[in-house]
């Protein structure tokens, strides 16, 4: 059985998601819930670092989350990305489009 489990934690200006597990089709939904919600609120983390699978599903709640964050001046930075994250996030041929952290200081 395929699963997620998202963590939510908050400072002073993002909220950080700790993400674990797969995100695909099936798991998605509450993935998607959580970063459109956020990401209209405030500076959006998401710690990347535990996820073993990322599908297109996934991606896509990620590009939205990008456009839907610039159309109220916050960012989404992706933390730590996993192996398969990043590979992911290449094959998009959209890298650029989400700044990779490795620490929440950078959070601008």
């Amino acid at each position: 059985m395929e699963s997620i489990s998202i963590v939510e934690k908050n400072g002073p200006n993002y909220a950080l998601l700790e993400v674990a597990g797969t995100v695909n089709s099936y798991t998605y939904t509450e993935f998607q819930e959580k970063v459109y919600s956020l990401i209209k609120e405030t500076n959006l983390v998401l710690d990347l670092s535990r996820v073993v699978n990322l599908s297109s599903s996934g991606l896509g709640v990620l590009m939205a989350a990008v456009d839907d964050g610039e159309e109220v001046g916050h960012k989404l930075y992706v933390m730590n990305p996993s192996e398969i994250v990043r590979l992911a996030i290449e094959s998009t041929g959209f890298s650029e489009m989400f700044p990779v952290i490795y620490s929440l200081t950078e959070v601008i």
